[in-house]
């Protein structure tokens, strides 16, 4: 049976004041089937093509951050799935920032996770 989830797609922003963006993720919600997940791509080559002095490990260990919190690692413990991923899909203007919040329907959120990295990410 096909349950309804949302989705933001992560991006970054190397120049807030230019608002370039690449798409680097897709953060994923689905409230009956307990799921919140991040997958994320970095691709270097794109990166450096639009900002050169990126700094791409520190870029790296933000996205890494978001699987921390999706997990539930530090302060996000206390919070409850659904808080976790609109703290994380919440407006920002910082280099690494999500897109609006979509909604879909689907059967396995994990899989839709992949298509939607694939179709839009990779």
């Amino acid at each position: 049976m096909r349950q309804p989830f949302e989705y933001a797609v992560i991006r970054l922003v190397p120049r807030i004041e230019r608002g370039e963006q690449i798409n680097v993720g897709v953060l994923l919600y689905c409230q009956q089937r307990d799921f919140l997940a991040a997958r994320t791509h970095l691709d270097a080559d794109r990166v450096r093509a639009l900002a050169p002095d990126v700094d791409l490990p520190a870029v790296a260990a933000v996205l890494a951050s978001w699987d921390r919190t999706c997990a539930g690692d530090g302060p996000a413990t206390r919070m409850r799935l659904g808080e976790r991923f609109h703290w994380l899909a919440a407006p920002r203007s910082t280099m690494i920032q999500t897109g609006p919040v979509h909604t879909g329907l689907t059967a396995d959120p994990a899989a839709e996770l992949e298509r939607l990295m694939a179709a839009l990410v990779r």
